[in-house]
């Protein structure tokens, strides 16, 4: 078996034609006139499902609502009152295990792709990727345009080690035999509560 040089070795010798880094200093990011119109929608798109918070609208009776047979809710919010687990007191990511309703807290939204940037805000992140369904509280006016604009948002609590990470959806694979299946390895459904300013 080659090694690691050789094997480079022999591509670069197969190298017939070279090409410069393009310059990336001109480069200007897609905006949109409605930038929270279009993140509903690329939201839809990644088969996300999105609600539009009224004024007072009783969070809690939303989700109980949105979820009926959900028994295991779990969230470190304040405003979430129904939740039977708090990812801060639970002894270990484990205890996570069988959550039908993880509720988090997102910090901002991507009009290009539907994403939302989740930075660590509890001791176990697990809960946002072991609960069968998500749910998302983001407020209407913080959202971004594309990903330039995002990368330049993006700050971490060092309480946490400075972890998070964009959701855009339920998880969704394709790569066995190029059949898109959602809720294949993490959360199920996604659902996106926009909240009033």
């Amino acid at each position: 078996m080659s090694n690691k040089e050789d094997i480079l070795k022999k591509y670069r010798s197969n190298i017939h034609e070279r090409y410069e880094m393009p310059d990336l200093s001109d480069i200007t990011p897609i905006t949109y006139k409605e930038p929270l119109s279009q993140f509903i929608e690329m939201s839809k798109n990644v088969g996300g499902n999105i609600i539009e918070v009224k004024e007072n609208q009783d969070i809690n009776a939303l989700v109980k609502e949105l979820y009926p047979d959900a028994k295991e809710i779990a969230s470190n919010l304040s405003e979430i009152t129904i939740a039977t687990r708090n990812p801060d007191t639970i002894e270990n990511a484990q205890a996570l295990n069988g959550t039908d309703v993880g509720i988090i807290r997102g910090m901002f939204g991507v009009a290009e792709n539907g994403c939302i940037w989740i930075p660590q805000q509890m001791k176990e992140k697990a809960v946002c990727f072991i609960s069968e369904n998500i749910v998302i509280l983001l407020r209407k006016s913080q959202i971004v345009n594309n990903m330039h604009e995002a990368y330049k948002q993006i700050a971490f609590d060092s309480k946490y080690d400075g972890y998070g990470t964009f959701i855009s959806g339920p998880s969704k694979t394709a790569d066995i035999a190029q059949v898109l299946v959602m809720g294949a390895q993490a959360a199920r459904s996604v659902t996106i509560l926009l909240m009033p300013d």
